[in-house]
């Protein structure tokens, strides 16, 4: 089963984006005058410009953040001062489209007066180099992350993250609520923010409707006045796809659960329970079981091959009697 949602890949963000996202968690401070946030990051990784200093420059990682560590520094500092003038200059006409330097170094002032004829910013972090590199590295996929949206109900129960769709007026919103009184947490109502990260998607909700959760009769509520905090989520793995069926297709759905179906949104094969809706059903509860059953797939235990295999081992006895 295909996911709907248009699909939308990030192919750059600007200097300017990357600081204001991430400026804070990686202790990020500009050099004055403020210059270059317009360029733009075109990969979702950091380099270190080991070779492009030392003059080599053929295969050179030009679209992504330049950082400068402790060899990167201490090599510029044995350089002759104009041989350190040419090479950082190589460095910046490359078109790169910042430079990042790590464990609290500072760049000389001809440097620095490069940097700026060349119209590149110039950061510093007291972080450690390999400490600045991967935490960049995580933001920056995290920023270039494919993304879609899709209509639905989003909630974490306990620690599964459950996305419930189906037609409108199928009983989302209800069926959320069910499950934030046995201690779920909503993620996000009606339009579902999704981005692929690796291998895993990572759900939310825009901004403005962070918490809110609409509910045919009653109007929009805020559940963190009904519920406390502690019922929001800002974003949470998408574990599971729950596809709310009308009662009529009660008997078109499985009934034994020992082929688990699969609904693919953007590159990402999620796991998909079809549970139909009809008077009487409480389907908050069975959406908690259905949760439950894949805590115990993950750990490798199959409640419904259990179920077949002993079946099949008892068409056996009968078969040798």
């Amino acid at each position: 089963m295909v996911a709907g949602g248009k699909r939308k890949v990030i192919s750059s963000i600007t200097v300017h984006k990357f600081l204001e996202s991430h400026g804070d968690d990686l202790e990020l401070s500009i050099e004055n005058p403020v210059i270059g946030l317009d360029r733009r990051i075109e990969e979702p990784a950091v380099n270190r410009p080991g070779l492009a200093l030392a003059g080599f420059i053929d295969y050179f990682a030009k679209k992504r953040i330049q950082v400068l560590g402790n060899s990167e520094n201490s090599y510029l500092e044995k350089l002759s001062d104009q041989l350190r003038v040419e090479r950082f200059t190589l460095l910046c006409e490359q078109d790169i489209p910042c430079i990042v330097i790590a464990r609290g170094h500072q760049l000389a002032a001809p440097l620095l007066e490069v940097a700026r004829a060349k119209n590149i910013a110039v950061f510093h972090t007291p972080r450690p180099t390999m400490s600045l590199l991967n935490a960049a590295t995580i933001k920056l996929e995290q920023d270039f992350a494919p993304r879609t949206t899709l209509h639905g109900c989003m909630v974490d129960y306990r620690g599964i993250g459950v996305l419930m769709m189906g037609k409108s007026g199928a009983g989302k919103s209800e069926t959320a609520i069910g499950l934030l009184e046995k201690g779920a947490a909503l993620v996000a109502d009606d339009s579902i923010m999704l981005k692929q990260v690796g291998n895993e998607l990572t759900a939310s909700a825009k901004d403005f409707a962070r918490g809110y959760l609409e509910m045919r009769g009653i109007g929009i509520i805020n559940v963190a006045n009904l519920y406390g905090l502690s019922a929001i989520r800002p974003e949470k793995r998408l574990d599971l796809v729950v596809d709310l069926k009308p009662a009529t297709d009660l008997n078109k759905v499985d009934r034994i659960g020992i082929s688990q179906k699969k609904f693919r949104i953007l590159d990402v094969d999620v796991p998909l329970v079809e549970i139909p809706v009809a008077a009487g059903r409480d389907t908050a509860r069975l959406i908690g079981v259905a949760a439950l059953d894949l805590q115990l797939r993950r750990i490798g235990y199959d409640m419904a091959d259990e179920f077949n295999q002993r079946l099949l081992a008892q068409m056996n006895v009968r078969s040798d009697e």
